[in-house]
């Protein structure tokens, strides 16, 4: 499952910089498939969704950090528990239940954006 940052974030920012798969976007900022990974020009997510990684996206949020579900592992194959929930010090990162994931989709979504990870 992803990870979610709810409306009680104080954007201090210190969750971003440590997500392994650069899920993580401060509010009103464009993200990308290709921010942090191996994805490049046209790719079709492990979800079936087809997307160009290098285009930008619209924000999910114009006022605080956001998580990009596709992106988002919940650290697997990174580490032990979620990085950003574990540096948080709201306790806003929290599993996203819009979005569960077993185990094995997640490595599996971890090893389609790191091909030498």
């Amino acid at each position: 499952m992803a990870i979610i940052i709810t409306d009680e974030c104080i954007n201090c920012g210190a969750c971003e910089p440590e997500c392994p798969n650069t899920a993580i976007y401060e509010g009103a900022d464009d993200w990308r498939y290709a921010d942090g990974t191996d994805l490049e020009g046209n790719v079709v997510l492990p979800n079936g969704k087809e997307v160009d990684a290098n285009e930008a996206q619209e924000p999910m949020s114009d006022e605080i950090y956001y998580i990009i579900p596709d992106k988002c592992t919940e650290c697997k194959g990174f580490h032990e528990e979620p990085q950003c929930a574990a540096v948080c010090p709201v306790d806003c990162c929290v599993p996203d239940d819009d979005h569960v994931e077993t185990d094995e989709v997640l490595l599996a979504k971890q090893a389609f954006m790191h091909k030498d990870a």
